[in-house]
């Protein structure tokens, strides 16, 4: 069968013969004929097949009959950056024969050009559904005129996280519209919810639904948990491990995999959803060219991406889902290509396995690399690892170990210089003081006792004063004297000074609180609280 007899606009087909293919994919033989009728469609079929074209193409002819309507007639939804930007090269090439404007709305960039693409109705719009929602709240998108809405890994967008999302985006699209939905694992539970969008919709299913791809070759290693670095640097020195795609379960656990890969030499680069926009483009594309020979990434790269001559993927840390373990090794053997799958397995991973292996109906082959330690001990702990990333620091009043000294640093803003180390042998035993008293500088000038003001000499009479209103009476010797430095109107409150002035060192003038918190609570304070 050749792309000819499935109804298509000579310029696309021109722009696909140019594109290298010759004969359409199972998927693409069975949905191009029934979009192009008009047809809402569910298509399932294995990763690496062309889904991506399947709705491609005949959108893409249905848009150029029509070239000459405005305002934006379709619009494509993926559920990550890598994904949206992936379908707009596929479109671009496809359609570049057309005169037809694309766009992409995602985060992480600038909004300023998507704004304008909508407002001016860029024909197709391929899009993240959180900006695009945002930029519709703010009414800077027009969908009256919508034909076409594509909703590209139809499982994870209709999922729990996604689902009020397309909600609210599909209520303010036409009722009328051709709507299709696609992906490589569509449960019975989620296909249900396909209705409330789609209307009579027809079924494409090329082979078992949620199945891994037949020309991936699936292995699993069985390893302690501390020993998968070790064990994943040994295989990566096999010269056939030259394209590897690697999975971990949590951000910062890539990370720290990635750091400890380079330490051992092997180029790797980080993709996940704390990086960058900027940082993900530049992995992805160092992946591609050749420069990294490692990409350790979360599930964000799991959804999509479409890398060719991948020859490993290796599950780092097993999947929870077995959609996600679907996903991630359908990144090798694409397009009819072979290649390998490796999972790592603990022994809290072998419920998720079987869990696998019941949804798939078969076993995996177990397998042992060949020179390696099994039963090596946990790699010691790196002091300079930590130094680079430290843990949080315990709290004020938690024991610190004998022997540890706290590490010196210059101060922040002047101040205090640093203090030497404590001695090896922990800090001497300091009784505690009795009152606290004796916590004050040994240069404080006399106490003065309780009553009088800061601007004159104390009488007998104040100091025989008893205390007004009852209550405790006063401490015998008083408390230690600091003056204030008065502000620009006196102190505290006299004088018309009513705002406190910023010194340079952070501290407020008009009051002595700083220097002795105690005064603020029991005698109210200098200047304008001592006031009774």
């Amino acid at each position: 069968m050749s792309f000819q007899i499935l109804g298509l606009d000579p310029k696309i087909l021109k722009a696909v013969s140019e594109a290298g293919y010759t004969e359409p994919t199972p998927i693409q033989a069975q949905a191009i004929p029934q979009i192009v009728a008009g047809h809402d469609l569910i298509g399932i079929a294995q990763t690496g097949t062309g889904k991506t074209a399947a709705f491609t193409l005949p959108m893409l002819t249905k848009l150029a009959a029509g070239a000459g309507q405005r305002g934006t007639r379709a619009l494509v939804l993926a559920p990550t950056r890598e994904l949206v930007l992936q379908i707009e090269e596929n479109v671009k090439a496809y359609a570049r024969h057309l005169p037809l404007r694309v766009a992409t709305v995602f985060g992480g960039v600038g909004e300023h050009p998507q704004i304008n693409a909508l407002r001016v109705g860029t024909q197709l719009i391929i899009a993240c559904p959180g900006r695009l929602l945002d930029l519709m709240g703010r009414r800077c998108a027009d969908f009256s005129g919508l034909q076409f809405l594509v909703l590209d890994e139809a499982d994870r967008m209709l999922d729990m996280g996604f689902l009020p999302s397309i909600r609210q985006i599909v209520r303010s699209l036409p009722a009328k519209r051709q709507t299709l939905l696609f992906s490589a694992t569509l449960s019975k539970e989620i296909e249900g919810l396909t209705h409330e969008f789609q209307q009579h919709p027809k079924l494409v299913q090329i082979g078992r639904r949620s199945n891994p791809a037949e020309t991936v070759t699936q292995l699993v290693y069985e390893v302690p948990k501390h020993l998968k670095t070790a064990l994943l640097a040994h295989l990566l020195s096999e010269p056939g491990m030259d394209m590897v795609l690697v999975f971990s379960r949590m951000k910062h656990a890539a990370d720290r995999l990635a750091r400890q890969l380079e330490q051992k030499g092997i180029r790797t680069a980080t993709l996940h959803s704390n990086r960058s926009q900027s940082q993900r483009l530049r992995a992805l594309k160092d992946f591609k060219s050749g420069a990294v020979r490692v990409l350790v990434a979360t599930d964000i790269a799991a959804r999509g991406i479409d890398v060719d001559g991948i020859s490993h993927v290796v599950n780092y840390d097993f999947p929870l889902h077995v959609e996600d373990y679907v996903h991630r090794i359908g990144r090798t053997g694409r397009a009819n290509a072979v290649g390998d799958a490796i999972s790592f397995v603990t022994n809290e991973d072998h419920g998720e396995l079987r869990a696998l292996e019941r949804f798939i109906g078969r076993g995996i082959v177990r397998k042992k690399a060949e020179g390696f330690n099994y039963s090596a001990a946990a790699p010691a702990f790196n002091p300079a690892e930590e130094r680079r990333h430290p843990q949080p620091q315990q709290s004020r009043g938690q024991h610190r170990p004998q022997g540890h000294a706290p590490q010196s640093r210059p101060p922040q803003g002047g101040g205090r210089p640093p203090q030497p180390p404590r001695p090896q042998g922990g800090a001497p035993h300091r009784p505690q003081p009795q009152s606290r008293d004796e916590f004050r500088p040994q240069s404080a000038p006399p106490p003065r006792p309780f009553g009088g003001s800061p601007h004159r000499p104390f009488s007998g009479a104040e100091q025989s004063r008893p205390p007004q209103g009852g209550g405790r009476p006063p401490r015998p010797g008083g408390r230690p004297f600091r003056p204030a430095r008065p502000a620009p109107g006196g102190y505290g409150g006299q004088g018309g000074g009513n705002s406190p002035q910023e010194e340079p060192n952070g501290n407020r003038e008009g009051g002595n609180e700083r220097h002795f918190p105690s005064t603020a609570s029991r005698y109210g304070g200098y200047g304008r609280r001592f006031k009774r």
